[in-house]
């Protein structure tokens, strides 16, 4: 029946048929051929999949991201952005990647930042001199920082699955993403020079505080999100309720850039963008009872006991399997039915729930960048009017710097996590 089951997945994700339907079918045909099993079980792992107040966090953040980019204050941060690191070579493309920095603090959306972003700078870059291919590459790898650096959704979905800290997950993410940002620009510095992309004119200091004063606001958003979660004064979800709250307040009092008759739509487009990821989480709760029925838990642990050494080897397997399951599947998917896997050979092998999950949403992110599943790479193609295939020729070298950051946190986590325990070594 296994290996019927795989066929089955298989040739429905071959034949295009989305990764949300894929996983519902397999666990609809597999858990009705289980003997003694009621026909109500998939619905009712479904429902309970979804019954958690930490996946508010989910359609929350969304709704924060949506009125960011609705709101204007994603041209904000661009502007204060080209301010910074627009006189250095290659200017833009710096403001690309350091806006997605930005980003990331307010939103755990990485879709959110190459909608909002690259539809103003993909253009811009274009006219300014820059080739399509950068264009395209720099905005989507840069969007997949915004799920490493806090908020942060898989992180979230990471630790309703394990109980790992939130808070810690969030504080783990910040030097990486950093890390991460600053090899982007570094590489994109040496492709300007050779390459004799422009730089813009240096702003004046009076204009640059003004720039820094209006974008305060909104700069203060992670600093509510981040701050509240590790104090301990709000959960996660409390936190992106707040930060959606404040993103309102900001936006049509503040810069007057949002109206209330304008709500409407952003909810409705933060439910359809919702709806898939959940969906998708559901369906993968009721797999996740199938596979508990074939005990493929105990199946990987007896394997990894039997074959694998030490934990680095450990390590290294697991970054090579979710490379290629984010090949095909979104992160939360990925992590529903793959986490609860593997968490029990990690702890054996001495891995801090933390440092996996750091590394399982590392590894996730690339995913966003590579077909065919890449939902990052395909945005920023249809927006940069370029093909699937060149797009990701463009943007090899972008996913290799992230590779090399994630085996540097993989094999030396006390480096990511230095900072995060100086703040608050309760967390860890």
């Amino acid at each position: 029946m296994g290996f019927l089951l795989l066929g089955v997945f298989i040739v429905l994700m071959l034949i295009g048929v989305p990764i949300a339907f894929v996983i519902g079918i397999v666990a609809l045909i597999g858990i009705f051929n289980i003997p003694y099993t009621p026909e109500a079980t998939v619905p009712m792992k479904m429902v309970n999949g979804l019954d958690s107040f930490v996946l508010l966090a989910v359609p929350l953040f969304i709704f924060a991201a949506n009125l960011m980019n609705a709101g204007k204050i994603s041209t904000k941060l661009i502007d204060l952005a080209m301010a910074i690191v627009g006189p250095i070579r290659g200017g833009l493309a710096h403001t690309n990647i350091l806006v997605s920095m930005m980003f990331a603090g307010v939103s755990g959306a990485a879709q959110a930042d190459t909608a909002g972003v690259g539809k103003i700078l993909i253009p811009s870059m274009t006219k300014n001199g820059y080739d399509k291919e950068t264009s395209v590459a720099v905005t989507a790898a840069s969007s997949t920082i915004g799920v490493v650096i806090p908020p942060s959704i898989p992180m979230i979905i990471f630790a309703g699955l394990t109980n790992a800290s939130i808070g810690a997950l969030f504080l783990g993410g910040i030097i990486p993403g950093i890390l991460i940002g600053l090899g982007m620009m570094i590489f994109v510095y040496i492709l300007a020079v050779k390459r004799n992309y422009p730089k813009t004119a240096r702003v004046e200091f009076t204009k640059f505080i003004k720039l820094f004063v209006q974008t305060i606001p909104a700069l203060f958003t992670p600093i509510i999100i981040i701050g509240g979660i590790i104090s301990g004064l709000i959960t996660a979800t409390e936190a992106a309720a707040v930060a959606s709250l404040y993103t309102i307040i900001i936006s049509i009092f503040l810069y007057k850039t949002l109206k209330l008759k304008d709500l409407p739509k952003i909810l409705i487009d933060t439910l359809g963008l919702s709806s898939l990821s959940l969906f998708a989480l559901a369906a993968a709760s009721a797999l996740g009872e199938l596979m508990s029925y074939y005990q493929l838990g105990t199946m990987a642990q007896e394997f990894f006991t039997d074959h694998v050494g030490t934990k680095w080897v450990f390590m290294l397997l697991i970054i090579a399997f979710f490379l290629f399951i984010g090949t095909f599947m979104d992160a939360i998917p990925a992590m529903i039915l793959f986490v609860p896997v593997i968490l029990p050979t990690a702890l054996q092998f001495g891995i801090e729930p933390v440092h996996l999950g750091l590394i399982i949403v590392m590894t996730l992110a690339i995913g966003l960048v590579t077909p065919p599943y890449g939902l990052c790479l395909l945005l920023a193609a249809k927006i940069g009017d370029l093909t699937i295939e060149r797009s990701f020729i463009a943007v090899l070298p972008y996913i290799a710097i992230v590779l090399i950051v994630l085996l540097f946190i993989a094999f030396f986590p006390d480096i990511a996590f230095y900072i995060p325990k100086m703040i608050n070594p309760g967390l860890f």
